[in-house]
C-alpha cells in the first residue's frame, strides 16, 4: 500500500522543505519543518518498500483434500 504514495510524499516533502527552510519568518515555519521531516522519512520508507518488495507472482490456488 505504501508503494502508491511515493510521489505524493516527495511532493509534500519538497513543498514543506521550501516553506520551512526557505528563510520565511512566519508562524508556521516550525510546523513546516516537522512536516518536512515526517514526509521525507515516509518517502524513504516508501522507496524501500517499492524496491525491496516487488509484486508477488500470481499464486496458483490449490485444493486441499481432507
Amino acid at each position: 500500500m505504501m508503494k502508491r504514495f511515493t510521489l505524493p510524499f516527495l511532493i509534500i516533502a519538497v513543498v514543506a522543505g521550501i516553506y520551512g527552510f526557505g528563510g520565511f519568518d512566519l508562524w508556521a515555519t516550525e510546523a513546516a519543518r516537522i512536516i518536512f521531516l515526517i514526509a521525507a522519512d515516509l518517502f524513504v520508507v516508501s522507496l524501500f518498500a517499492k524496491f525491496l518488495f516487488k509484486k508477488n507472482p500470481k499464486q496458483i490456488a490449490q485444493r486441499v483434500e481432507s
